[in-house]
C-alpha cells in the first residue's frame, strides 16, 4: 500500500514537473530562412478573403494594409491600381484573385511577392455586459517567383483592451450599450483594423516581417 502511494506521488511530481517545464519554455524564434534568401523588394497586396458576415470588412482592412509594409521598407503596389488591374482582367471577387496562379500574378503585376490576407473577425460584438469591436487578421507572404511561402502571421486588436472590468452589473450594462451605439455609429472597425494591420505587418515585431530593402534597418533584423 505504501509502495503504491509512493509510486503515485512520484508520478504526480513528474507530471507536475513536465507541465512546469513546458509552461516556462521560451517560444521558438520564427524561422526567417526563406524570407532572408528570397529578399523580396516589391509586394502586391491581394483583396482579403472575408470569413465574417460584415460585407465592409475587406475594404476596411485593405485601406490600411499597405502603409506598414511601405514604412517597413518594401515597395507596395497601390491598392487602387491593383483593384483596377484585377477588374480589367475580369477578376471581381477576392476568392478569384487569391486563386490566380502565381505566375499569372507575377506577369500582371511584376511583383516579387504577394500578400494574402484573411479577415477572421471584424466588427462589433455585444455580449450582455461588454461591447467591443474586434478585428483578427491572418496573413501569408508568398514568393511569386518560386511559389514558396516566405512568412505568415496573425494579429488581433480590440476596443476592449484598455477597458476595466470593475463596477456594478447595471453600470457595465449601460456602458456596454453606450459602447455598442458609439461603435456602430462611428464604425470603429476601420480604426481597429488599422491597429491590427500595424501589429501584423510592421517589421521588427517578434514573429513579424523583416525590414525591406528601402529601410535603413534592412539586413539588421535579429542582429545584436
Amino acid at each position: 500500500m505504501i509502495s503504491r502511494i509512493a509510486r503515485r506521488a512520484a508520478w504526480t511530481a513528474c507530471a507536475a514537473a513536465v507541465v512546469l517545464l513546458t509552461g516556462c519554455a521560451a517560444p521558438q524564434p520564427y524561422d526567417y530562412t526563406a524570407l532572408r534568401q528570397a529578399k523580396p523588394q516589391s509586394i502586391v497586396v491581394l483583396p482579403p478573403l472575408n470569413q465574417t458576415p460584415e460585407v465592409a470588412a475587406p475594404a476596411g482592412v485593405l485601406s490600411s494594409a499597405t502603409r506598414p509594409l511601405a514604412e517597413s521598407g518594401y515597395y507596395v503596389l497601390p491598392v487602387a491600381v491593383t483593384d483596377e488591374t484585377f477588374r480589367e482582367n475580369g477578376i471581381i471577387s477576392a476568392n478569384d484573385a487569391q486563386e490566380l496562379p502565381l505566375a499569372k500574378l507575377r506577369e500582371i503585376f511584376g511583383a516579387d511577392a504577394a500578400l494574402y490576407l484573411d479577415v477572421r473577425q471584424y466588427g462589433s460584438v455585444y455580449a450582455v455586459v461588454r461591447s467591443e469591436t474586434r478585428v483578427t487578421l491572418h496573413a501569408r507572404l508568398v514568393d511569386l517567383r518560386t511559389g514558396e511561402q516566405l512568412w505568415n502571421g496573425e494579429a488581433t486588436a480590440s476596443t476592449a483592451e484598455n477597458k476595466g472590468s470593475g463596477g456594478s452589473v447595471v453600470g457595465m450594462l449601460v456602458s456596454a450599450l453606450i459602447d455598442q451605439i458609439v461603435e456602430t455609429l462611428s464604425d470603429r472597425s476601420v480604426q481597429v483594423a488599422e491597429i491590427t494591420n500595424g501589429r501584423l505587418l510592421y517589421a521588427g515585431r517578434p514573429g513579424g516581417l523583416l525590414h525591406g530593402p528601402r529601410s535603413p534597418l534592412y539586413g539588421k533584423d535579429g542582429q545584436p
